[in-house]
């Protein structure tokens, strides 16, 4: 354990807390996948969260001289990230997407998901914007992709929902925190079963597509996320493919499928071989989001259903 006070006696500003804490962050191998890019960036936010301060704080004021208190309650965060090695946005209960801030919690995943530049293009070639007026976030969690999709189709009705209603309930404080309580409607629903009969121009999703033995070689940190959101069976297909199965008959003639599959592409292209899913390049990095269009959905319905068959007598 760090001995707090006597490490702040040796650093005066901001700037010395933020060298020391990247450099402890790297000497602890600490993961940085689940948000900041790396320790140093995590170091800053660490510390402009602590002292109360906006995320674009001028760096001209980082040689300021910080108070005792001040320098102490940056390294209370630094401890949980180090010794407990906490991710900084549980600790903070703040994330961001698409410039966006977001309250989470060990209920959700911290949002991360390359969907954010598709959707700052609004899903561009796939759709029309002016055209896309009801969308649908499977598997939401907090609510990021759906609030998201809000600000970039001002005029969609989004529906958002999950299996869990813990992750509901952060959902409920991000729409209100966003003003979308008109806009944004909250489902508690096993993929499509509380749907109903509803059409949507955009399903969009991320949803857990972790096989166990993968789950099994994360870092530390993603102990602290909810396995439910994060493990989806021994391939990482128990939720990919019955979502497949149902998705075509909620899409508008015209509407696409989205999903984020990560590192499971490889498992789902050998489940359906002969599917011709688009998988997305992103300029900011990122891998395994898909796209078929209704038509490619309706095309190759039986093999949805036969993989998924399949998958169930394993």
């Amino acid at each position: 354990m760090i001995d707090k006070r006597e490490i702040a006696s040796d650093l005066s500003s901001l700037r010395d807390l933020i060298r020391w804490g990247s450099s402890q962050f790297n000497a602890a191998d600490l993961s940085f996948t689940q948000g900041m890019p790396d320790a140093l960036d995590e170091a800053v936010y660490l510390c402009l969260h602590a002292l109360h301060l906006p995320p674009d704080f001028s760096s001209d004021y980082f040689d300021c001289t910080l108070t005792m208190e001040e320098r102490l309650k940056v390294l209370d965060l630094f401890q949980q990230r180090i010794e407990k090695r906490i991710p900084a946005a549980y600790i903070t209960h703040e994330a961001w997407f698409t410039g966006l801030s977001f309250y989470v919690n060990e209920t959700v995943l911290i949002p991360r998901s390359p969907l954010a530049e598709l959707i700052e293009q609004q899903f561009t070639p796939w759709v029309a914007a002016e055209n896309v007026t009801h969308i649908l976030d499977l598997c939401t969690g907090s609510a990021c992709i759906a609030i998201a999709c809000a600000y970039a189709f001002e005029q969609a009705q989004i529906t958002a929902s999950d299996i869990s209603a813990p992750a509901l309930a952060v959902a409920a404080i991000n729409r209100q925190n966003h003003g979308l309580e008109q806009r944004l409607t909250l489902l508690q629903s096993d993929l499509f079963d509380s749907l109903g009969d509803e059409k949507y121009d955009i399903i969009v999703s991320n949803p857990p597509y972790v096989s166990r033995h993968e789950m099994t070689r994360l870092a530390a940190e993603f102990a602290y996320e909810p396995a439910q959101a994060l493990v989806a069976g021994e391939q990482g297909m128990d939720i990919v493919l019955p979502m497949l199965v149902e998705a075509g008959k909620h899409l508008r003639a015209n509407g696409i499928l989205v999903v984020e599959v990560g590192y499971s592409r490889p498992q789902l292209e050998q489940c359906l071989p002969d599917v011709p899913f688009v998988w997305l390049d992103f300029a900011r990095g990122g891998e395994g989001v898909f796209v078929l269009t209704a038509e490619q959905m309706a095309d190759h319905q039986d093999e949805f259903e036969r993989a998924t068959a399949l998958l169930n007598k394993e």
